[in-house]
């Protein structure tokens, strides 16, 4: 029985290698994606489009304003003469936000009295308005505090020192490239173990193994093992990638991390098998692993935390293994978290596999009778 199977291992990886779309379709697109999220999907708000209406124009406005075009956050500044053109600009979307500064700011400061401003924020683009917000909070809270010491004027009883942990920096790679890790290997075993039996239907050699001195469990057992061990060598290049290149830290048990992403490929590679069992050509089975891909990377909390999801969603969450995963990935990352604790992740996964190979088992069977 390990020979046959060991055989249709062999037989499907040469064919995913000889074959030159295959290999660019399992190869080429999860190292691309790799540097396109963790370049591309950033939260840090850079060259963001900006205005400013100066009604002020006295010694300290204008340092406010050389402080904000100053910040590298903030590109090329448009100024503004009335509030109308501002508002104009905010419709258009030519810049993101306009800082207000009222005629009486300098004089009020110079009295030691509170000296209000306004931040127009285009609240059509909810994340980067929180962000330009938060950005402006601190660069004005320093502006303030400067000006206070320099002209001995009273500071706030309460000073607010906010430190970030497991990221400090708060790079946003951190929290991506781990991610990555989880959703491009579920991308590469479901995509390679849903086109696997639909390849054979349309060329026509899947009657072959039929008629091969094959049992169903071996023939599955060949088509499972490739997709995870070509799940294993990208998940390899994607962590040495984000250890050499981005710089990412790995403080956890790495051969933790490989055990439950070996759980994860069984689970998900259980699901790539179900899909090709219903489908009878390449094209369904595309479409058949992006209705679950699709689904399964947003209820995954990879980009949105699932705690924001409507009470409903979150319970479907429970049932999608990258959930668990992330949890683990993040963690090995970056927090190193103990196995006993992760355990609690673990288990999911593994009922989930076991759930999902039992599933494609019974239609494979059925398929093959």
């Amino acid at each position: 029985m390990l020979r046959r199977i060991l055989a249709l291992l062999l037989r499907e990886l040469a064919i995913l290698w000889r074959n030159p779309r295959s290999r660019m379709v399992v190869m080429a697109p999860p190292i691309l994606q790799l540097f396109v999220f963790s370049y591309a999907a950033t939260f840090e708000l850079t060259r963001i489009p900006a205005g400013v209406l100066d009604r002020d124009r006295s010694p300290a406005s204008r340092e406010l304003v050389a402080r904000l075009e100053g910040s590298p956050n903030f590109g090329p500044l448009l100024a503004f003469a009335t509030l109308e053109e501002a508002r104009a600009a905010l419709d258009r979307r030519e810049v993101a936000f306009v800082l207000h500064v009222p005629p009486d700011f300098g004089a009020r400061l110079a009295a030691g009295r509170d000296a209000p401003l306004q931040l127009l924020l285009d609240g059509r683009q909810s994340n980067t308005a929180v962000g330009i917000l938060a950005y402006g909070l601190e660069l004005f809270d320093r502006f303030g505090r400067e000006l206070a010491a320099r002209h001995q004027l009273p500071l706030p009883a309460v000073r607010l020192e906010p430190r970030a942990w497991f990221n400090p920096n708060l790079d946003s790679s951190w929290f991506i490239v781990p991610g990555l890790v989880g959703m491009l290997s579920m991308v590469v075993v479901v995509a390679v173990t849903a086109l696997s039996v639909a390849r054979e239907r349309e060329l026509g050699t899947f009657d072959q193994l039929l008629v091969a001195p094959f049992r169903p469990l071996e023939i599955a057992l060949g088509k499972l093992l490739p997709a995870i061990l070509v799940g294993l060598f990208e998940v390899s290049a994607i962590v040495l990638a984000a250890r050499l290149w981005f710089g990412v830290p790995l403080r956890g048990d790495l051969a933790f991390l490989y055990l439950a992403l070996l759980v994860f490929m069984l689970a998900v590679a259980g699901i790539g098998l179900m899909i090709s069992s219903l489908c009878r050509t390449q094209q369904q089975a595309i479409v058949g692993a992006f209705l679950f891909l699709a689904p399964g990377s947003i209820l995954s909390g990879f980009a949105t935390p699932i705690a924001n999801m409507e009470p409903a969603v979150q319970l479907l969450t429970f049932l999608n293994p990258l959930r668990y995963l992330l949890v683990v990935v993040r963690g090995a990352f970056l927090r190193d978290l103990p196995p006993a604790l992760l355990l609690d992740q673990l288990w999911p996964m593994a009922l989930i596999g076991v759930a999902s190979l039992a599933c494609a088992a019974l239609m494979f069977r059925r398929r093959l009778a």
